[in-house]
Parts: structure tokens; sequence; C-alpha cells
């Protein structure tokens, strides 16, 4: 029998509600600033457009020192008074659990999942805690084409910055559509819809516990919904505005964490990706909902700076990542003047290949893999930013289009030498 990650008291509560038709799920972890509106975004968003379904909002909280549940607990009950006077609220409920272990992404999910479970739920959407731009219409857009169209995996489409989600669009989007064959634009959004269905497989896998589950969950429930060939579509958001903290995630612990977690997916789903070719789109629902993202600013001379050094400092490791003309055309790219300087597309996929096969094969310590892709990503991005420093948001699109396809056109390469012994580098 599985363990059961529920307390009593938890379980009992929700079989007193009975069956429920929808449910919201916003994990927290000190978001005392933002959680009241997510909430009330959250109540608003179901009464507006599932009047008629019996829902259960779930706020799992992991130990909040800020006063987080509190301040959901005054959301809650100012909003359901004022929206009641407008749209009825009932049947929407209101539960408040913390969830144990870790207090990381992976186990608030398991805790929802369960929750999904015992309570029957057809359809769950989770969202960030942190958000200021989440409007009512969010919870529409996750949750309806799961519940009118049998969707199993909605995936966020936000309007972004043309430089925002920089290490999305130079490895994880285009790296998961080449494996996979999807066109799944934002895989680790991090708000999502998924069917009951699906929350109940994802329940039944040993992820639980690992570094994929701790550090890339966003990226492994959209694989397994993929790979699995579980019906996945892709709903517009509209921009995606978090509260800002004063000190984000280091650059190379996020490369660690989520390209790490997709060579760690390529392992385990390596029957299926390599007999893949191509891609095809996934659906994409909606209308834009309001405006784009903030601006994202990117100080290139200083990433240039730093691919320079970062060439400099770690070419014997990369002498023994890569071929000697790839060691080659890094050192002459390091080289060049700023007003000259341009890492091509081919170049970039051979070496997040490469990497990717190093990783596999252990050439050298896999978290030293993974660190040396941080001053080579840095080119990437001043490059990247150089070129198109005048296109719009539309014509960036264009050209991330373009470095997809040479993940696509590459990939042959990548399933030759996927189980050689001793690959041959390019």
């Amino acid at each position: 029998m599985a363990e059961e990650i529920l307390k009593e008291r938890v379980r009992e509560l929700i079989e007193a509600l009975g069956p429920v038709e929808v449910l919201v799920g916003i994990p927290t972890y000190n978001n005392a600033l933002t959680a009241g509106h997510v909430v009330m975004a959250a109540e608003a968003g179901l009464a507006t457009y599932f009047p008629e379904r019996k829902a259960l909002i779930v706020n799992c909280d992991g130990g909040s020192k800020d006063g987080t549940p509190e301040v959901v607990e005054r959301a809650r009950s100012d909003a359901g008074s004022l929206m009641a006077v407008r749209y009825p609220l009932d049947p929407v409920h209101h539960l408040m659990t913390p969830y144990y272990g870790l207090p990381g992404r992976a186990s608030a999910f398991r805790t929802l999942f369960r929750i999904a479970e015992v309570a029957q739920a057809r359809a769950l959407a989770v969202v960030d805690a942190e958000l200021r731009s989440i409007t009512p219409e969010w919870f529409n857009a996750l949750l309806e084409p799961i519940l009118s169209h049998e969707f199993d995996y909605v995936a966020p489409y936000y309007r972004h910055h043309k430089y925002d989600g920089a290490i999305t669009s130079a490895i994880i989007y285009p790296l998961t559509r080449a494996l996979f064959g999807r066109r799944v634009r934002h895989p680790i959004g991090g708000e999502f819809g998924i069917s009951g269905r699906l929350a109940g497989h994802f329940l039944k896998q040993h992820v639980w516990g690992t570094d994929v589950a701790h550090y890339g969950f966003d990226i492994w429930m959209a694989t397994v919904a993929v790979a699995e060939n579980f019906k996945v579509c892709q709903s517009r958001l509209g921009a995606k505005v978090h509260e800002s903290r004063d000190a984000g995630p280091d650059l190379s612990d996020m490369l660690v964490q989520t390209v790490g977690s997709v060579f760690s997916l390529m392992e385990h789903y390596d029957s299926v990706w390599r007999n893949i070719l191509g891609s095809l789109p996934a659906p994409l629902l909606g209308e834009p909902l309001g405006a784009r993202s903030e601006a994202v600013s990117i100080n290139v001379p200083r990433a240039w700076s730093s691919f320079q050094q970062g060439v400099r400092d770690l070419l014997p490791v990369y002498k023994q990542l890569f071929a000697s003309q790839q060691v080659r055309d890094l050192e002459y790219c390091a080289a060049q003047p700023f007003d000259k300087f341009n890492l091509s597309d081919e170049l970039w996929v051979g070496l997040v290949f490469d990497s990717a096969l190093a990783y596999h094969r252990r050439v050298i310590d896999r978290e030293h893999v993974l660190k040396s892709l941080t001053p080579l990503y840095l080119g990437w991005v001043a490059s990247f930013a150089r070129q198109t420093e005048n296109d719009t948001d539309a014509q960036v699109d264009d050209r991330i289009e373009r470095l997809c396809l040479f993940y696509e056109q590459l990939k042959q390469y990548l399933i030759n030498q996927w189980s050689m012994k001793g690959y041959e580098k390019r």
C-alpha cells in the first residue's frame, strides 16, 4: 500500500466535502505580500467561470514565517463576503494545510495531487503565490481546456519580453521540443492545469525524493505528459510578473538544476526521444490576456566578458567535453572584438548536445559538466542580444524558431552518439 501523505484530519475534511469537480492549488512559502491577491483572483475566477461546478481552493503552505496563512485567511473572508454579493461563491470551499517534508515545489504538488485524488477532482489548476499579474481569467484558461476539451496537461503560454526567460529560449524549450517532438513554449512556466487522471498518474511515479523532483519538477511534469502521450495543450495567460525579491538564484545553480533535470530525463526517456524526428505544434488556446511582461535588460558587455574569461579559464575542461574544432571555434569567438562577436546557432546547439553526451557518459563529474555551461550560455546571451537589439518581440520569436530548427536538424547526431561506448565528438 502506498504511503498516505495526508494527515487524517485533512482527509476527513476533504471527504466531508464530498466529490468536487475543480481544485485550485496555491502553494505558499513566505508570500504574505501577494498571496491574498492570488486567492482573491482564484475566487473571482471560479465564481465567474465555473459558478455551477463544485470547487475547492487549497492553500498548501510550507511553513511560512511571515504570516502568509493569516493573509490567505483574511483574503478568503474579505473576498468571500465581497464576491458573494456579485457572484454566488457556493459551492467554493477553502482548505488550508501545511505540506510536510522539504518546503519545495514537489512536496507541495504531491500533497495537491493526493488531495485531488481524494476529492475526485476532474481538473486541477496550480498557480504561483508570488504573482502580481494574475487575473481571474487565468483560472478559466487553465481549467476550461480540461473540463470542456478533455486535455490532460495545460501548459502556460505567456506574453513575455523578448529577453525574458532566456534559459528557456536558449536551451529548455528548443531541446525538449527537439527531443519529444512537441512545441510547448513554456515547459517550466510555474502555472499549469492537469486532469484528475494525470494527477493520479503523477502520484504513482517513483520521482519523489529525487533531484529531479527537488529541482526540476515543472519540466518533469511537462516531459511525462508529452513523452507518455497524454493530451497536451497550451493556454494564453498574458504577462507573468512576480513580486521582486532582493536576491535571485545564482545563474550557475539555475543551469545545474534546470538543464540537469532535462539531461536526467533524457536518460529516463531515451527509448522515446531516439525514435522522434521533427516536431508538431501543441494546440494553443485562448486570446492574449493583457500586456506583455516588464522589460528585461541584459548587460551585454558583462555577459560577453564573462564568456571570454570562462573560455580562458575552462579551456582544459572544454577540451575534454568538445571536439577539437568546437574548441577552436570557441577560442576564435572569445578572441573577436565585441562589435564582431557572434556565437552561431550551429556551434551553440553542438555544445549543448555534446554537454548532454558528456553528462550521459560521465566524462567528468556531472555537476562540473553543467556548471561549465554557464560562460557558454552567457556567450549565447551576449551574441543573441547584440544581434536582436533592435528587433521586435515577433522578430525575436522568429529568431528562436530558427534556433529550434537547428536543434531538430542536428538531433540525428545526438541519436547516433547516445548509445556508443566511445562517442565521436562533433
